[in-house]
């Protein structure tokens, strides 16, 4: 326990605290104007009434701290800190992906949309952000029927003989083919970032000056041209609604239930609503401090800072985090709590889709616990099945042989556990041999008991089953159950018309026959899910292997082309078939590769003999 003396000596300063267990983990780190103030209110004499905090609190040995000149320097320790460590009870999103955002740059000649995840300071237009690709195209397709703006690069187009496509249907104005001036060009992707940022009403009022300048000297079918496009956008324009007056805003929400907070983010576009997230979260401290600690980390990513940050609640200290933000922003950037008008019913409007979110998270946890407990109980398992991991080999007559581990966390996929084995110790295609590789390393390599899942599926029949067990008990693995899921065998009788399907089979330790789940049924699905997306991790690495195997030995025998340079054609070109088809100059541009050593490649690749 933390005494009174040794909070007294802390500065009343800005500054990083530093909460550690009995081990010197790091549990929690926080930033506070007043250090020491900060500090006793965790070890007040009444105590927190809230059980997270006191639970917390009755675990922290020892605290450090940091002292800082501003709080605005604390806020950026704060965070490389809590990178540093991952502490328990802080706000974690390493595993967040970011939003995908649209870029165009408008210093090229003729400039084009690009879809992209990081949003840099690069002198580009970012639109956006989406919730997905498929988002981010979707939009991009609306847009090309407005605006016939380039779809692929410029040397690749040029490449082809004629327009392509996108031309024909009238979503692409050619200008690889100069069929475009670049002024007119430039117009068109003038418009089309107005049209992203909301001003439409401004893209109007000028296809309307352009419109009458054409019909003023007789550029009839120009004047059609912007006559179209501007029924396009209006017709286009009706269907959105508006929210705001206009701008950009980011939008929080929250909801708590228990020790989860759940965030929602609602993302205004030029005064549209454009898209929303949902976070969740386990939270030990108060409501205010988890946004500031969530705001302070999100927007330390590569992401898009909206001129405006509307919150639900007051948070300490907003002046320091608004100032870090603007500067990342390189503008000024609001933080600000709304009290009425539309910005308090947007804000409210968040708050609906947290709680919606959370709703969902647990109707869907539920469903998921009544599935694990049925496989519990068909397979007699000791304990519920929360994480499962499943093992795949993939090989051909013993070449490049690989494995693959899947993890699967509450009946989802848990893509950080993820892991791929290249097989180093068998030398012959002996599928059980690998799977003894594969299960040994990840038992010796990955030895913290923690880390165990609750049940080991491999993809095969009692034989895989069997190594499994066996290098179980080997390295002495207890607490975790063996299944072996096979795949289901066509079955055709002799005579016989019809050719029918036996039941998938899962194998059991101890156990002579199969169990046999209900076709279709929830838990023999989920198994399945996990099953197929073993097989698919492990092909996939499998046919990259492969691939690479089949360039080095295809270059092998060129003069001046070793190991480093074959990795870098292959990195460059991604492909065997797009390296032969490259062309001398393209093959000059990789890097490392001089114009003896691309000369040499494409000889290999084109020998006289083969030249018409």
């Amino acid at each position: 326990m933390i005494s009174a003396e040794t909070i007294a000596r802390f500065p009343s300063s800005p500054g990083i605290y530093i909460m550690k267990g009995a081990d010197s983990t790091v549990l929690y780190v926080g930033k506070a104007r007043d250090l020491k103030k900060r500090v006793r209110s965790y070890f007040a004499t009444s105590g927190d009434s809230r059980y997270h905090i006191r639970f917390l609190m009755a675990r922290v040995t020892d605290i450090e701290v940091i002292v800082t000149d501003t709080e605005k320097e604390a806020l950026i320790l704060e965070n490389t800190l809590i990178k540093k460590y991952r502490p328990k009870y802080n706000f974690n999103l390493r595993d967040d992906k970011t939003y995908f955002s649209l870029r165009m740059d408008m210093t090229e000649d003729f400039p084009r949309l690009t879809i992209i995840r990081k949003v840099t300071r690069d002198g580009a237009r970012y639109f956006g952000p989406y919730s997905s690709a498929s988002a981010a195209r979707a939009v991009l397709k609306q847009l090309y029927k407005l605006f016939p703006l380039r779809h692929y690069p410029m040397e690749s187009c040029r490449k082809r003989k004629r327009p392509c496509l996108f031309f024909q249907l009238r979503q692409c104005s050619a200008p690889c083919h100069g069929l475009i001036s670049r002024e007119d060009y430039t117009a068109l992707a003038e418009g089309a970032g107005l049209f992203l940022k909301g001003k439409t009403r401004e893209i109007v009022r000028i296809f309307k000056e352009r419109m009458a300048a054409a019909a003023a000297t007789e550029k009839y079918e120009e004047a059609a041209r912007f006559r179209d496009l501007i029924r396009s956008i209006t017709v286009t324009v009706e269907k959105q609604k508006m929210v705001t007056q206009g701008g950009d805003s980011d939008i929080i929400g929250f909801y708590r239930e228990g020790e989860r907070l759940y965030l929602a983010l609602l993302f205004i576009r030029g005064g549209n609503l454009m898209g929303s997230r949902n976070y969740s979260f386990r939270w030990e401290m108060d409501d205010s401090e988890g946004i500031a600690s969530f705001l302070n980390e999100y927007y330390n990513q590569d992401v898009f800072i909206p001129a405006e940050i509307l919150l639900p609640l007051p948070i300490a200290e907003p002046a320091p985090l608004e100032e870090l933000i603007s500067e990342k922003r390189g503008k000024k950037v609001c933080i600000t709590v709304p009290c009425r008008g539309v910005r308090l019913e947007l804000v409210k409007l968040a708050g609906k889709n947290a709680e919606t979110s959370a709703m969902e998270k647990k109707k869907a946890l539920e469903s998921c616990e009544s599935v694990l407990k049925e496989l519990q109980e068909r397979l007699h398992l000791p304990e519920l099945p929360r994480r499962i991991e499943c093992y795949d080999i993939s090989n051909i007559q013993g070449r490049v042989p690989v494995g693959s581990k899947v993890a699967f966390l509450d009946g989802k996929a848990d893509k950080a556990h993820y892991r791929r084995y290249r097989i180093k110790g068998v030398s012959q295609s002996d599928d059980f041999a690998m799977m003894r590789e594969v299960l040994s390393r990840r038992f010796r390599q990955e030895a913290d008991r923690d880390d165990y899942p609750d049940l080991i599926v491999v993809d095969g029949g009692i034989g895989q089953l069997n190594v499994l067990t066996r290098v179980l008990e080997e390295l002495h693995v207890e607490g975790v159950a063996a299944a072996g899921l096979a795949k289901s065998r066509v079955e055709r009788e002799m005579g016989a018309a019809e050719i029918s399907r036996s039941d998938e089979r899962i194998f059991l330790p101890g156990r002579k026959n199969p169990v046999v789940l209900r076709q279709n049924s929830a838990p023999l699905l989920l198994l399945a899910r996990i099953r197929d997306e073993a097989h698919r991790f492990a092909i996939t690495y499998h046919k990259k292997l492969r691939g690479r195997e089949l360039l080095t030995s295809r270059l092998e025998g060129v003069p001046g082309v070793g190991t480093k340079r074959r990795k870098e054609l292959l990195r460059h070109f991604g492909s065997l078939k797009k390296l032969e088809t490259a062309t001398l100059e393209e093959l000059q541009k990789v890097e490392g590769i001089t114009r003896t050593v691309a000369e040499a490649v494409w000889e290999h690749f084109h020998p006289k003999g083969n030249q018409e």
